[in-house]
């Protein structure tokens, strides 16, 4: 972790977002708690996670989930866009659960084949960005720069659109 910045403010003192590089596993995991326990108090409307499977994120802890259950309420909207879904069964079990429990809020899209962008691997919300750009080692930077904010919205709104509703919370069969 880098060395000028701590994951909690001091007490009394508000949360910023936290600014930096992100330099392996363990530190974008860290970002990606730090920022999902900070996500109901600081009132996102929205939030877009993006990742070509989802193998590596925390989304299957309790804490992720607990953060999650703080977050959602009517109004809010989580995209998920990622390449295929199929870690999520196997890895991401709470994640799942919550996923069933608020369904309405949750709108997942598959963006693969032919002439389908490159699905980043990110944490979008109004406020900053949490952007592995070498996923394979997990190094990336997190920001509240406007600018990457933007930039990255746009190619998850790309993905996003272009690709196909995927991750359904429950499979109805006849």
């Amino acid at each position: 972790m880098p060395a000028d910045r701590t994951l909690t403010p001091a007490a009394g003192a508000p949360w910023a977002w936290p600014q930096g590089r992100i330099d392996g596993p363990s530190e974008f995991a860290a970002r990606v708690r730090e920022v999902l326990a900070a996500a109901a108090g600081q009132g996102w409307r929205e939030m877009v996670f993006s990742d070509p499977d989802f193998a590596d994120w925390p989304l299957g802890e309790r804490a992720v989930a607990e953060s999650l259950q703080a977050w959602a309420a009517s109004g809010r909207s989580l995209r998920l866009v990622a390449a295929h879904f199929d870690v999520f069964q196997r890895s991401h079990a709470r994640f799942v659960h919550w996923r069933r429990l608020w369904d309405p809020l949750i709108h997942c899209r598959a963006c693969s084949g032919a002439g389908a962008p490159e699905v980043p691997s990110a944490l979008w919300t109004p406020q900053g960005i949490v952007h592995r750009i070498d996923a394979l080692r997990s190094r990336g930077v997190s920001s509240a720069e406007p600018a990457a904010r933007v930039a990255l919205r746009h190619a998850l709104d790309e993905c996003f659109q272009q690709g196909r509703p995927a991750f359904a919370a429950s499979v109805l069969g006849l």
